[in-house]
């Protein structure tokens, strides 16, 4: 009886909300090349439809997952930190997500800087004729100034600014307490509780007309890109792109296999629609929903863990932005004939990783971080700035490593805590549409 009312369904219902995340995704790159390739910049179609319209209903729908962010990671991990109880499981789950957070950071960066040398993406490039770009560069920060930096000494100033560590140790500390005075707290509890539940139907609404602004991002960006912009540096973009899919079917496929103990390639079919969502967006905070969502109700991760890991790694885990600094590292040493030595390399690593600690998840923050990391070694930031020219391009493909980094290791911890349904993992993409109502529950216990 399922069967026949689901075959009475119309096709464009059945495809879902993420299935045409991907049509979209798909078209934006057909339609923005074609209008690069075929609209005059001066036309009024170029001006008024691309720049006009696609670049206001693409910034529009990002502005709306923006707005969702900090109210919803903020309930989130109050929630997933109440929801443990016992400091002991919330000491337990988040030293472990923090310590595989760090070491897959650690790998891509170090496999970047080796797939770096292997291109050689800056041998033969004359810098010199390459006109500087002023950038705008934070102060060197020191680990003690980084550790300090996450308690927030204005909790209202941190959630106005969107400092995401800072509101994420302030909701994890709140979450605690919560957990710890259990009853006495229930209507603050209740709260949290009925408030997020707002947040994910807030979600639910802003999801649905993602299809039409991941089209408008997608031909605004390459209707002024396109393609022959690519060619002076494809290298450096094959070579990030070459480190992004290393990591993403070595180390990632490894994790799953091994430690996660889940097949491997049904993970990526049922991620495949957040990770062109992230592609699309070039935003891991954006990304956070989608997230979240696919990986309770299709990959079978209890909210617990999920609604803890996700925000916590779309901060403090970028694997992607690390392995694009890797290789734009040995782009800059090649390109300015530069030494830097066993020394520089490994300040590199650890400049790299410590730069992703507290990186905002929004698009092009990437290449403030990497001046950053240039600086470290005192490689020349003019490097930076014709980098820049593609950043676009390379921030889309290291956003869909970093949340599918955050969705891995998410995978890894609840395998290990034993908060995860093998069921609701193991059935087919068409079974969990009609049935996520009566799967969701066996996962949330």
């Amino acid at each position: 009886m399922q069967n026949s009312k689901s075959q009475a369904q119309p096709w464009f219902k059945k495809i879902g909300t993420t299935g045409w995340i991907f049509i979209g995704l798909v078209l934006g790159i057909i339609v923005g090349v074609l209008c690069n390739v075929f609209v005059p910049n001066e036309s009024v179609l170029f001006t008024y439809g691309v720049n006009g319209v696609c670049y206001v209903v693409g910034k529009g729908f990002i502005r709306l997952m923006q707005m969702l962010v900090v109210p919803l990671v903020f309930c989130s991990i109050v929630c997933g930190a109440a929801s443990m109880g016992s400091g002991a499981m919330l000491g337990r789950v988040g030293g472990l997500t923090i310590v595989m957070y760090i070491l897959t950071t650690l790998v891509a960066i170090t496999l970047a800087l080796g797939v770096g040398f292997l291109v050689n993406p800056g041998i033969g490039l004359d810098l010199g004729s390459i006109a500087q770009v002023e950038l705008k560069t934070s102060a060197s920060t020191s680990v003690a100034d980084t550790l300090l930096n996450i308690i927030p000494s204005n909790v209202v100033d941190a959630m106005a600014n969107g400092t995401m560590l800072q509101i994420i140790f302030f909701a994890l500390v709140l979450g605690f307490l919560l957990g710890k005075l259990g009853t006495r707290v229930d209507v603050v509890n209740r709260f949290f509780h009925q408030f997020n539940d707002i947040m994910m139907s807030m979600v639910s609404l802003v999801l649905a007309v993602a299809p039409i602004g991941v089209f408008c991002l997608i031909v605004n960006t390459f209707s002024n890109l396109g393609l022959a912009a690519l060619f002076p540096l494809a290298k450096y973009v094959g070579g990030t792109y070459i480190g992004l899919f290393v990591q993403l079917f070595i180390t990632y496929l490894l994790l799953l296999a091994l430690v996660a103990r889940v097949n491997p390639l049904r993970f990526f079919r049922k991620m495949l629609p957040v990770m062109g969502f992230a592609f699309a967006t070039s935003s891991s905070n954006a990304t956070i929903p989608l997230n979240m969502e696919t990986l309770e109700k299709k990959i079978g991760v209890d909210p617990q863990i999920s609604s803890f890991t996700i925000p916590l790694g779309a901060t403090i885990n970028m694997d992607g932005t690390a392995i694009m600094q890797g290789v734009a590292v040995v782009f800059a040493v090649q390109a300015f004939g530069i030494d830097l030595g066993f020394s520089g390399y490994l300040t590199v690593i650890l400049t790299a990783t410590l730069a992703s600690i507290g990186t905002a998840g929004v698009p092009g923050v990437g290449t403030i971080m990497l001046t950053m990391v240039f600086q470290s070694v005192g490689l020349p930031v003019e490097g930076v700035s014709m980098l820049m020219g593609v950043d676009r391009l390379v921030d889309m493909g290291r956003t869909t490593i970093n949340i599918t980094g955050d969705a891995v290791v998410t995978t890894c911890v609840a395998r290990i805590n034993n908060m995860f349904n093998h069921d609701l993992f193991n059935k087919s993409d068409g079974d969990t549409g009609q049935d996520s109502g009566s799967t969701s529950a066996p996962t949330a216990a």
